[in-house]
């Protein structure tokens, strides 16, 4: 079979549907099928950032090809990544069926025009954000809002198949109010970090932290709830003089004011911006040695990052939004808190970080019952099974 995967971005972009297609990919190459992963020269959306030279635009892979195609964009919150020249490729390789990513951008629309114009069928992978968690300020959620009643029907209708993370993700794709094709609800997969090798220093030596921490994984970004978060890291270093906070991950357009109101609330000298972790041993470190990963976005389709914690031991807060419910079960690997409360989320870090006996045990029951259910050979083997159902109809 050969599938073509377009992407906004890919690897090495940062982020979790850029893992995803990723992994996705490459699985697919090693069960004998041919891949072409269209993607943008993108390395970063906000601030608008390309890939540098250094990266090949078109690369040959095991699996198959990675085309990076040149994008272009309006500036400021009318930003869209305008694909130029996707079409055509599309039509030179040929695919037996396309898999686009993301609602709502301009490769699904381009694989539907595609569909109209060869029969290709095309599904799509969702990853849906609702409007008031998307990026942006009032005038982004109003366009988004103008697509969600005037473009996204036509769009979906024309999918053969709609793929979402969880029941919470196509309950809030249904919200948009247009008719949907069969939906698949397929989890996404973890794949395992490596181990750090036993001589290496641990991750707050590597840093340079004097204390211990509590950590936080993602892009720095306005819908993850990080003022929030800073203000109850606030609470909880008046209570212990030691305690750390650690930030990884790129910056989204919110290091400057997260640096500021570390100032405000006198907790500058102890938050620490990790910036992206590239190797990969380093950051499983970071998950070992922290005391917990707080997660306390306003939306998360579903979060990687909790599974990549619960893999090192280490227990999770996250809020209790999107698709995490579905499977972080308060007190079982970790605590659920409601999105933007701050004393609810000053009281989940008290409470682990003062009691390391139920953090071992939820870091415990993560590890060894939540973990092991997600992988991305289960991912591809129900990919593997709608693509086969879609072209033999």
């Amino acid at each position: 079979m050969k599938v073509a995967q377009l992407s906004t971005r890919y690897p090495p972009g940062p982020g979790g549907v850029e893992r995803h297609v990723a992994e996705v990919a490459r699985r697919l190459g090693t069960r004998g099928h041919t891949v072409d992963v269209f993607t943008s020269d993108l390395y970063r959306e906000f601030p608008l950032e390309r890939l540098p030279r250094t990266v090949p635009r078109e690369e040959r892979t095991a699996f198959g090809t990675v085309r990076r195609l040149p994008v272009w964009s309006l500036p400021g919150e009318l930003h869209y990544p305008f694909f130029r020249g996707l079409g055509p490729a599309l039509a030179r390789a040929r695919p037996d069926i396309v898999h686009a990513h993301t609602y709502g951008t301009n490769q699904v629309a381009v694989a539907r025009r595609h569909r109209a114009r060869t029969g290709t069928p095309f599904v799509l992978t969702a990853h849906f954000h609702p409007i008031w968690s998307i990026y942006g300020g009032w005038l982004r959620h109003r366009i988004r809002g103008v697509y969600d009643r005037r473009l996204a029907g036509p769009v979906l209708a024309a999918a053969a198949r709609v793929i979402v993370q969880t029941r919470e993700e196509e309950r809030l794709l249904r919200s948009v109010g247009v008719p949907l094709p069969p939906v698949e609800i397929v989890p996404p997969g973890y794949a395992p970090l490596p181990d750090p090798p036993d001589g290496r220093r641990p991750f707050p030596d590597l840093a340079g932290i004097p204390g211990p921490y509590v950590l936080f994984v993602g892009r720095l970004a306005s819908n993850k709830g990080l003022v929030e978060l800073l203000r109850a890291f606030a609470a909880l270093a008046g209570d212990d003089p030691a305690a750390h906070l650690v930030l990884v991950g790129e910056d989204g357009g919110m290091r400057g004011t997260l640096a500021a109101r570390a100032r405000a609330l006198g907790v500058d000298a102890r938050v620490r911006f990790a910036g992206h972790l590239a190797d990969e041993a380093t950051l499983a470190a970071a998950y070992r040695d922290a005391r917990c990963t707080v997660l306390a976005s306003e939306y998360e389709a579903f979060g990687l990052v909790l599974l990549e914690s619960l893999a090192q031991g280490t227990p999770v807060i996250a809020s209790r939004v999107g698709g995490i419910p579905e499977f972080i079960e308060d007190g079982r690997a970790g605590l659920l808190v409601p999105p933007g409360d701050v004393a609810a989320l000053t009281a989940a870090l008290r409470r682990l970080w003062n009691d390391p006996a139920l953090a071992r045990r939820l870091g415990r029951h993560g590890r060894t019952e939540v973990v092991p259910r997600y992988t991305w050979d289960r991912v591809v083997e129900r990919l593997e099974a709608i693509y086969r159902e879609v072209l033999a109809r």
